[in-house]
């Protein structure tokens, strides 16, 4: 099993209005598969397709965890 060597900042530190798949999966704590899965569904965050990559809203991601924003 690999581990992730990534270091991603606090929540509350980013600044930047969306996030990568991989970074919002991280925040959430779930897989980036699982986060492309509820691209395709009817999830509470909805991603915006930018050329073929998926950007998740940071806004909605905050109010998905309880995170002041």
């Amino acid at each position: 099993m690999q581990i992730a060597t990534q270091t991603y900042p606090r929540l509350a530190d980013i600044t930047k209005p969306n996030l990568t798949t991989e970074e919002a999966a991280y925040y959430m704590d779930r897989r980036p598969q699982t986060l492309r899965k509820w691209a395709m569904r009817q999830h509470p965050i909805r991603p915006i397709n930018c050329g073929g990559r998926l950007a998740w809203p940071l806004a909605d991601i905050k109010l998905f965890l309880g995170v002041a924003a």
